[in-house]
Parts: C-alpha cells; structure tokens; sequence
C-alpha cells in the first residue's frame, strides 16, 4: 500500500488540528454574520477581515497562534462567504457599518482590526472615520491607496467568472491570483470557496461586490494622504514581495503617511501571507498586536 500523497495536500481541518475554535452565526444589524473564532472571549478581541470575494477561511492558520493571547475573530464580509447578501452595490463605508454592527453584536465598541486587502482598505477607513472603535490596526496588503487599470479589470474578469460559472477551474484560477507559491491552492481550498461561489444568485453579488474595481466608483472611495496622516491608532503595514495588486514600494508610501507605523515586507508571499507564511505572520502579528513592536 502506497503512503504517498499529493505534495500540495492542506486542509482548513488540518489547520485547525488542535485548535479550540467554533463557527457560528451573529445578527449584525439584520445581518446574519458568519464567525470562526479562538481563543477567550475575556481576552483583548482581535477582528480580522478578508479580501475581495474571500471569507473566514483566509486565517484558518491564525486561529491557533493567536488563541493564547486573544479572542481571534475572523468574520464572512458583507455580501461574502456565507453571510447575507443585501442587493446593494457594495462599498467601503456599508462594509464598515457591518463591521461595527459586529463589535456590537461581540459586545464590544472597539477592538484590534487586522485586515487583508479589501478588508484592510475596511479597516482604514474604520481607523480614519471611527478612530475610537480601532485599538490598533494591521493593514495586510491593503487596497484603497492605489488604482491600477489592468489589476482591477483582471480581478474583476477572474472573479466574476469563477461566480458565474463555478467550476473547479475557474475556482482554482481565482485563488492563485492570490499567491506566489501556486502549489498553496490545495483541492481543499478550492472545493471551500467553490461551495461558496456556487450559491444561488452568488454570481449577482460578485458584480456587485466588484463595483470598487470600477474607477468611478473606486476612486471616491479611496483613502486620501491627509487620512493616512491622520490615523492615530498603533498601525502596522505588511507587505509582501509578490503582491500582485501593489508593489511593496507602494505599500510603503502607505506607511510613510500614517504617524509611527512599523513597515514590513515578507518574501516570497502573494497577496495572502498570513497563508503562504503563516509561521512569519503569526510571530510578527501576534508581538505587534501585544506590544506595538
């Protein structure tokens, strides 16, 4: 009998092995919410947001590490995952509301937001317009700084295809957009966002969801410098090499702008390190979060 298995064998299962953890539903401000969280709710609350058309999953190599020091919440985004999809043309201030309603819903009015991508974009505005409810702030290759044509129009076109036509391809294309090693996109993976990409009338809400990939849409929505500047929570800006969407030069501009942030790069990670290098991620996340360093 052959003990072999695929050199890209991974599981959000194997990633919890040994992980207290649960999954459950919230009412957000008439939203149903869905959670994964870790960790003790009697601790400092960390919130983490996923990307454009991802979910929970992006931090189910986070759980673990950070139960110690935190209740870990990760959260399906408005009109993501498996939380309620309102026909709304989805932007950066309805994604904060929601986010607020789940603090509220948490029981808490403030907590440590730490958000990849679309979610850091989330974030930053919650750090700009709502600075009270944001402890500090984690932004993981964050959107709403930069426009480029081409990168949105191929998020745009990768996305709504594999919405439209869920197919196990489609699917696998869409998230090795998000990474530099492809071999990171496991059939687990895949088959998680698939049953997620196929729900009824997902495919409407993938456009929707992808009207900040249009430019008279995105740029009002765009982070200005003087907002940067004017961020006052602990901030620390994470970058990574092969980040499809921005170079790391750009990521610095970002924290050039906000007061006293701490900047890092991680190599040869995409646009998900908190996935491709969970080991880096998590040492540098779990002491910048306990002690602003």
């Amino acid at each position: 009998m052959s003990d072999k298995r695929p050199a890209n064998f991974s599981s959000v299962w194997a990633d919890l092995r040994g992980v207290s953890f649960k999954q459950h539903y919230i009412e957000a401000g008439g939203i149903r919410t869905r959670c994964i969280e870790s960790g003790d709710p009697s601790k400092p609350l960390v919130l983490a947001l996923h990307g454009v058309g991802g979910h929970a999953e992006a931090y189910s190599r986070n759980f673990g590490p950070h139960a110690d020091h935190f209740w870990f919440v990760a959260i399906d985004m408005l009109g993501h995952g498996w939380t309620d999809k309102p026909p709304i043309d989805y932007q950066v201030k309805d994604y904060a509301d929601h986010v607020l309603a789940v603090l509220k819903a948490l029981g808490r009015d403030k907590a440590m937001i730490s958000g990849e991508s679309l979610g850091g974009w989330v974030a930053t505005y919650l750090a700009v317009h709502r600075p009270a409810a944001v402890q500090k702030l984690v932004l993981n290759t964050a959107g709403g700084w930069t426009a480029h044509p081409q990168v949105m129009e191929r998020l745009k076109k990768l996305s709504n295809e594999a919405a439209s036509d869920p197919t196990w391809e489609r699917i696998k294309a869409r998230l090795e957009f998000l990474m530099c090693d492809k071999s990171m996109v496991s059939d687990d993976l895949i088959e998680t966002r698939r049953a997620i990409y196929a729900q009824p009338g997902f495919a409407d809400t993938m456009k929707r969801i992808m009207c900040l990939q249009e430019m008279e849409i995105r740029r009002p929505n765009m982070i200005t410098a003087e907002q940067y500047r004017s961020i006052k929570a602990p901030t620390m800006v994470v970058w990574t090499s092969h980040d499809p969407t921005a170079t790391p030069e750009e990521g610095k501009q970002i924290a050039d702008m906000i007061p006293s942030s701490k900047f890092v790069v991680m190599n040869r990670c995409g646009h998900w390190p908190q996935f491709e290098d969970a080991e880096q991620f998590n040492r540098l996340h779990v002491e910048f979060l306990r002690t602003g360093k």
